[in-house]
Protein backbone atom coordinates (compact mmCIF):
# COMPACT_ATOMS: atom_id res chain seq x y z
CA UNK A 1 0.00 0.00 0.00
CA UNK A 2 1.37 3.46 -0.82
CA UNK A 3 2.40 5.19 2.39
CA UNK A 4 2.93 8.85 3.23
CA UNK A 5 6.00 9.41 1.00
CA UNK A 6 4.30 7.88 -2.03
CA UNK A 7 1.08 9.81 -1.49
CA UNK A 8 3.01 13.05 -0.92
CA UNK A 9 4.98 12.46 -4.12
CA UNK A 10 1.76 11.91 -6.07
CA UNK A 11 0.28 15.03 -4.47
CA UNK A 12 3.14 17.28 -5.53
CA UNK A 13 3.12 15.85 -9.05
CA UNK A 14 -0.62 16.40 -9.47
CA UNK A 15 -0.57 19.85 -7.89
CA UNK A 16 2.24 21.09 -10.11
CA UNK A 17 0.24 20.23 -13.21
CA UNK A 18 -3.41 20.74 -12.24
CA UNK A 19 -3.85 23.45 -9.58
CA UNK A 20 -5.69 26.46 -10.98
CA UNK A 21 -7.27 24.47 -13.80
CA UNK A 22 -10.95 23.66 -14.36
CA UNK A 23 -12.49 20.23 -14.78
CA UNK A 24 -14.16 19.74 -18.14
CA UNK A 25 -15.71 16.34 -17.51
CA UNK A 26 -15.31 13.16 -15.48
CA UNK A 27 -15.62 9.64 -16.85
CA UNK A 28 -16.52 6.93 -14.33
CA UNK A 29 -16.01 3.46 -15.71
CA UNK A 30 -16.44 1.53 -12.48
CA UNK A 31 -18.28 2.64 -9.36
CA UNK A 32 -17.66 -0.29 -7.00
CA UNK A 33 -14.35 0.62 -5.41
CA UNK A 34 -13.72 0.10 -1.67
CA UNK A 35 -16.59 2.55 -1.26
CA UNK A 36 -19.05 3.09 -4.09
CA UNK A 37 -18.47 6.25 -6.12
CA UNK A 38 -21.07 8.69 -4.72
CA UNK A 39 -24.16 9.62 -6.76
CA UNK A 40 -23.75 12.68 -8.95
CA UNK A 41 -19.96 12.37 -8.74
CA UNK A 42 -19.16 13.45 -12.30
CA UNK A 43 -21.78 16.19 -12.37
CA UNK A 44 -20.63 17.73 -9.07
CA UNK A 45 -17.00 17.88 -10.18
CA UNK A 46 -17.53 19.15 -13.71
CA UNK A 47 -16.87 22.88 -14.07
CA UNK A 48 -15.03 23.17 -10.74
CA UNK A 49 -11.65 24.92 -10.55
CA UNK A 50 -8.99 23.10 -8.54
CA UNK A 51 -7.63 25.41 -5.82
CA UNK A 52 -5.16 23.15 -3.97
CA UNK A 53 -4.31 19.50 -3.40
CA UNK A 54 -3.45 18.65 0.19
CA UNK A 55 -2.73 15.43 2.04
CA UNK A 56 -3.93 13.93 5.32
CA UNK A 57 -2.09 10.76 6.23
CA UNK A 58 -2.43 8.51 3.18
CA UNK A 59 -5.38 10.48 1.78
CA UNK A 60 -5.36 13.12 -0.95
CA UNK A 61 -7.77 16.04 -0.72
CA UNK A 62 -8.53 17.94 -3.92
CA UNK A 63 -9.92 21.31 -2.77
CA UNK A 64 -12.06 23.21 -5.26
CA UNK A 65 -12.91 26.90 -5.50
CA UNK A 66 -16.47 26.44 -4.22
CA UNK A 67 -15.53 24.45 -1.09
CA UNK A 68 -16.10 21.01 -2.60
CA UNK A 69 -13.42 18.43 -1.69
CA UNK A 70 -12.56 15.24 -3.55
CA UNK A 71 -11.18 12.72 -1.04
CA UNK A 72 -8.99 9.99 -2.55
CA UNK A 73 -7.12 6.95 -1.27
CA UNK A 74 -4.88 4.83 -3.50
CA UNK A 75 -5.61 1.61 -1.63
CA UNK A 76 -3.24 -1.30 -2.19
CA UNK A 77 -2.55 -0.91 -5.89
CA UNK A 78 -3.95 2.47 -6.93
CA UNK A 79 -2.21 4.92 -9.25
CA UNK A 80 -3.02 8.45 -10.38
CA UNK A 81 -1.28 9.06 -13.68
CA UNK A 82 -1.22 12.33 -15.59
CA UNK A 83 -1.67 12.80 -19.32
CA UNK A 84 -2.45 15.61 -21.71
CA UNK A 85 -3.93 16.31 -25.13
CA UNK A 86 -6.88 18.09 -26.68
CA UNK A 87 -10.37 16.70 -26.24
CA UNK A 88 -10.07 15.09 -29.67
CA UNK A 89 -6.61 13.68 -28.92
CA UNK A 90 -7.27 12.41 -25.40
CA UNK A 91 -6.63 8.64 -25.63
CA UNK A 92 -9.31 6.15 -24.81
CA UNK A 93 -9.00 4.30 -21.55
CA UNK A 94 -7.52 1.09 -22.85
CA UNK A 95 -6.37 -0.46 -19.60
CA UNK A 96 -8.78 -2.77 -17.87
CA UNK A 97 -8.35 -1.21 -14.43
CA UNK A 98 -8.69 2.48 -15.37
CA UNK A 99 -11.76 3.25 -13.26
CA UNK A 100 -12.01 7.07 -13.27
CA UNK A 101 -10.65 9.73 -15.60
CA UNK A 102 -10.80 13.44 -14.74
CA UNK A 103 -10.31 15.68 -17.77
CA UNK A 104 -9.54 19.40 -17.56
CA UNK A 105 -10.39 22.17 -20.00
CA UNK A 106 -6.65 22.70 -20.48
CA UNK A 107 -6.36 19.30 -22.13
CA UNK A 108 -4.73 17.72 -19.08
CA UNK A 109 -6.23 14.63 -17.53
CA UNK A 110 -5.56 12.21 -14.70
CA UNK A 111 -6.52 8.55 -14.61
CA UNK A 112 -7.21 6.62 -11.43
CA UNK A 113 -6.07 3.05 -12.01
CA UNK A 114 -6.62 0.41 -9.33
CA UNK A 115 -6.45 -3.31 -10.18
CA UNK A 116 -7.42 -4.50 -6.68
CA UNK A 117 -10.12 -1.83 -6.18
CA UNK A 118 -9.17 -1.09 -2.54
CA UNK A 119 -8.86 2.61 -3.33
CA UNK A 120 -11.69 5.08 -3.00
CA UNK A 121 -13.03 8.43 -4.10
CA UNK A 122 -15.57 10.37 -2.07
CA UNK A 123 -16.94 13.91 -2.02
CA UNK A 124 -17.08 16.15 1.02
CA UNK A 125 -16.56 19.84 1.78
CA UNK A 126 -13.84 21.95 3.36
CA UNK A 127 -15.90 22.33 6.53
CA UNK A 128 -16.92 18.68 6.72
CA UNK A 129 -13.58 17.08 5.78
CA UNK A 130 -11.97 17.19 9.26
CA UNK A 131 -15.03 15.31 10.59
CA UNK A 132 -15.21 12.78 7.76
CA UNK A 133 -15.33 9.22 9.18
CA UNK A 134 -12.10 8.35 7.37
CA UNK A 135 -10.19 11.34 8.77
CA UNK A 136 -11.72 12.31 12.09
CA UNK A 137 -9.76 9.97 14.37
CA UNK A 138 -6.44 10.30 12.60
CA UNK A 139 -3.33 11.14 14.64
CA UNK A 140 -0.85 13.97 14.01
CA UNK A 141 1.00 14.41 10.76
CA UNK A 142 4.56 13.16 11.34
CA UNK A 143 6.10 15.99 9.31
CA UNK A 144 4.24 18.70 11.22
CA UNK A 145 5.06 20.58 14.40
CA UNK A 146 2.22 18.68 16.09
CA UNK A 147 4.38 15.54 16.14
CA UNK A 148 7.23 15.44 18.64
CA UNK A 149 8.76 13.28 21.35
CA UNK A 150 6.38 14.19 24.18
CA UNK A 151 3.34 13.74 21.93
CA UNK A 152 4.48 10.29 20.80
CA UNK A 153 5.50 9.23 24.33
CA UNK A 154 2.07 10.20 25.64
CA UNK A 155 0.30 8.30 22.86
CA UNK A 156 2.35 5.17 23.57
CA UNK A 157 2.09 5.24 27.36
CA UNK A 158 0.41 2.15 28.77
CA UNK A 159 0.01 0.40 25.43
CA UNK A 160 0.64 -3.33 25.47
CA UNK A 161 1.07 -3.75 21.72
CA UNK A 162 4.48 -3.81 20.09
CA UNK A 163 5.95 -0.51 18.94
CA UNK A 164 5.78 -1.71 15.33
CA UNK A 165 2.03 -2.29 15.64
CA UNK A 166 1.60 1.07 17.35
CA UNK A 167 3.30 2.91 14.49
CA UNK A 168 0.85 1.34 12.05
CA UNK A 169 -2.09 2.66 14.10
CA UNK A 170 -3.24 5.75 12.21
CA UNK A 171 -4.72 7.13 15.45
CA UNK A 172 -1.20 7.46 16.89
CA UNK A 173 0.54 8.93 13.86
CA UNK A 174 -0.83 9.43 10.36
CA UNK A 175 0.58 7.97 7.18
CA UNK A 176 3.12 5.40 8.35
CA UNK A 177 2.85 1.88 6.97
CA UNK A 178 4.84 -1.33 7.03
CA UNK A 179 7.88 -0.18 5.05
CA UNK A 180 8.58 3.05 6.90
CA UNK A 181 7.81 1.63 10.32
CA UNK A 182 10.55 -0.98 9.81
CA UNK A 183 13.01 1.55 8.40
CA UNK A 184 12.36 4.19 11.09
CA UNK A 185 12.70 1.67 13.93
CA UNK A 186 16.00 0.58 12.46
CA UNK A 187 17.28 4.16 12.34
CA UNK A 188 16.17 4.70 15.92
CA UNK A 189 17.79 1.48 17.13
CA UNK A 190 14.50 0.27 18.62
CA UNK A 191 13.40 -3.34 18.35
CA UNK A 192 10.02 -3.85 16.65
CA UNK A 193 9.30 -6.40 19.37
CA UNK A 194 9.54 -3.80 22.15
CA UNK A 195 6.28 -3.04 23.93
CA UNK A 196 5.01 0.38 22.91
CA UNK A 197 4.43 1.38 26.52
CA UNK A 198 8.10 0.82 27.33
CA UNK A 199 9.46 3.22 24.72
CA UNK A 200 9.56 6.17 27.14
CA UNK A 201 10.51 9.83 26.52
CA UNK A 202 14.14 9.32 25.47
CA UNK A 203 13.43 6.61 22.92
CA UNK A 204 10.35 8.53 21.73
CA UNK A 205 12.50 11.55 20.88
CA UNK A 206 14.90 9.31 19.01
CA UNK A 207 12.06 7.58 17.18
CA UNK A 208 10.43 10.85 16.12
CA UNK A 209 13.72 12.04 14.64
CA UNK A 210 14.11 8.72 12.81
CA UNK A 211 10.56 8.84 11.45
CA UNK A 212 10.97 12.37 10.15
CA UNK A 213 14.35 11.63 8.55
CA UNK A 214 13.11 8.41 6.95
CA UNK A 215 9.99 10.02 5.49
CA UNK A 216 11.88 13.05 4.17
CA UNK A 217 14.51 10.85 2.53
CA UNK A 218 11.79 8.73 0.94
CA UNK A 219 9.96 11.79 -0.39
CA UNK A 220 13.21 13.13 -1.85
CA UNK A 221 13.64 9.79 -3.67
CA UNK A 222 10.08 9.85 -5.04
CA UNK A 223 8.81 7.11 -2.74
CA UNK A 224 9.34 3.35 -2.97
CA UNK A 225 8.29 1.28 -5.99
CA UNK A 226 8.04 -2.38 -5.05
CA UNK A 227 5.09 -3.43 -7.18
CA UNK A 228 2.32 -1.08 -8.33
CA UNK A 229 3.31 2.38 -7.14
CA UNK A 230 4.33 5.04 -9.65
CA UNK A 231 4.55 8.80 -9.41
CA UNK A 232 1.93 10.97 -11.14
CA UNK A 233 4.26 11.15 -14.15
CA UNK A 234 4.29 7.36 -14.42
CA UNK A 235 7.90 7.17 -13.22
CA UNK A 236 8.85 4.80 -10.37
CA UNK A 237 10.14 5.87 -6.98
CA UNK A 238 13.69 5.02 -5.97
CA UNK A 239 13.81 4.84 -2.17
CA UNK A 240 13.71 1.03 -2.31
CA UNK A 241 17.39 1.21 -3.26
CA UNK A 242 18.10 2.88 0.10
CA UNK A 243 16.33 0.35 2.34
CA UNK A 244 18.47 -0.63 5.32
CA UNK A 245 16.36 -3.62 6.40
CA UNK A 246 13.03 -3.84 4.57
CA UNK A 247 13.04 -6.90 2.30
CA UNK A 248 16.69 -7.63 3.13
CA UNK A 249 16.30 -10.67 5.37
CA UNK A 250 19.50 -12.70 5.60
CA UNK A 251 21.73 -9.82 4.50
CA UNK A 252 24.37 -8.26 6.72
CA UNK A 253 23.24 -5.26 8.74
CA UNK A 254 24.56 -2.21 6.85
CA UNK A 255 25.68 -0.39 10.01
CA UNK A 256 26.93 -3.15 12.26
CA UNK A 257 30.58 -4.18 12.51
CA UNK A 258 31.27 -6.08 9.26
CA UNK A 259 33.26 -8.63 11.25
CA UNK A 260 30.15 -9.61 13.18
CA UNK A 261 27.79 -12.26 11.91
CA UNK A 262 24.50 -10.44 12.59
CA UNK A 263 21.97 -10.58 9.77
CA UNK A 264 18.71 -8.80 9.05
CA UNK A 265 15.82 -10.89 10.31
CA UNK A 266 12.25 -11.18 9.11
CA UNK A 267 9.41 -11.90 11.52
CA UNK A 268 5.65 -11.74 11.21
CA UNK A 269 3.74 -9.30 13.41
CA UNK A 270 -0.03 -8.98 13.13
CA UNK A 271 0.10 -10.70 9.77
CA UNK A 272 2.70 -8.28 8.36
CA UNK A 273 6.39 -8.85 7.66
CA UNK A 274 8.80 -6.95 9.88
CA UNK A 275 12.53 -6.56 9.19
CA UNK A 276 15.13 -5.61 11.78
CA UNK A 277 18.65 -6.13 13.08
CA UNK A 278 18.56 -7.94 16.45
CA UNK A 279 22.02 -6.62 17.32
CA UNK A 280 21.47 -2.96 16.55
CA UNK A 281 17.84 -2.69 17.65
CA UNK A 282 16.90 -3.08 21.32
Amino acid sequence: MPELPEVETVRTGLAAKLVGKTIDHVLVRRRDLRRPIPPGFAERLSGRRLATITRRGKYLLWNFDDGLVLLCHLGMSGQMVLGSGTAQQTPRQEQKHDHVRIAFTSGDWVTFRDPRRFGLMDLTTVDEAPHHPLLAAMGPEPLSNAFNGPVLAAALAGRGSTIKAALLDQKIVAGIGNIYASEALYRAGISPRRKAGSVGPVRAERLVAAIVATLNDAIAAGGSSLKDYVQATGDPGYFQHQFAVYGRQGEACPHCDPNRTCRVRQITQSGRSTYYCPTRQR
